[in-house]
């Protein structure tokens, strides 16, 4: 199956688990909702460029805006991590994974330790991106605090979870 296919059936499974499953689920105690569809951005291969990435994460957030009637928010949440992705992999992983092709980011291609880091510090900063442009107060920095770990610990289950489903080969390095 080709790199462009499959990515195009990840990317309607993964749109359609959260318009049409998670955004059913009412918020959990008022301030957990559980955000999936940025997985998208996060699984794209480490040799994708930043122009093509940042417009993935564009279109990304912008069809999630769409379903959810919030003008730019998942957008601009989506476009941050897009943006920083590149610099945290180069972070995170030695220099000869700049010859690993078409591989994604799992567990086999990073390490156990490097690929949590890698999905915490992203969905942290989504959540933290997302959350401060929909609050656009400081009225109770508890409660930010409290929506944010609490809204990225559901996310990143969610994520762990599928990344049990979603049968992502890799080679191992």
């Amino acid at each position: 199956m080709s790199l462009l296919f499959k990515n195009i059936i990840r990317f309607l499974l993964i749109m359609f688990i959260q318009i049409f499953m998670l955004s059913k689920i009412p918020p959990l105690h008022q301030f957990i909702v559980p955000s999936f569809y940025f997985v998208f951005i996060l699984w794209l291969p480490f040799k994708i460029g930043r122009t093509a990435l940042l417009f993935i994460g564009f279109a990304t957030g912008m069809l999630v805006d769409m379903f959810f009637k919030t003008p730019g928010l998942h957008a601009a949440a989506c476009v941050l991590i897009a943006f920083a992705r590149p610099s945290l992999i180069n972070l995170l992983l030695p220099k000869e994974a700049t010859d690993w092709g078409n591989e994604e980011p799992t567990k086999k291609t990073m390490g156990s330790v490097p690929y949590t880091t890698y999905l915490i510090i992203l969905t942290l900063l989504h959540h933290f991106y997302l959350i401060l442009l929909e609050w656009m107060q400081f009225g109770s920095f508890l409660y930010f605090i409290a929506k944010l770990v609490a809204t990225s610990l559901v996310s990143l289950l969610l994520i762990l979870i599928a990344d049990l489903f979603f049968n992502r080969k890799s080679r191992l390095r």
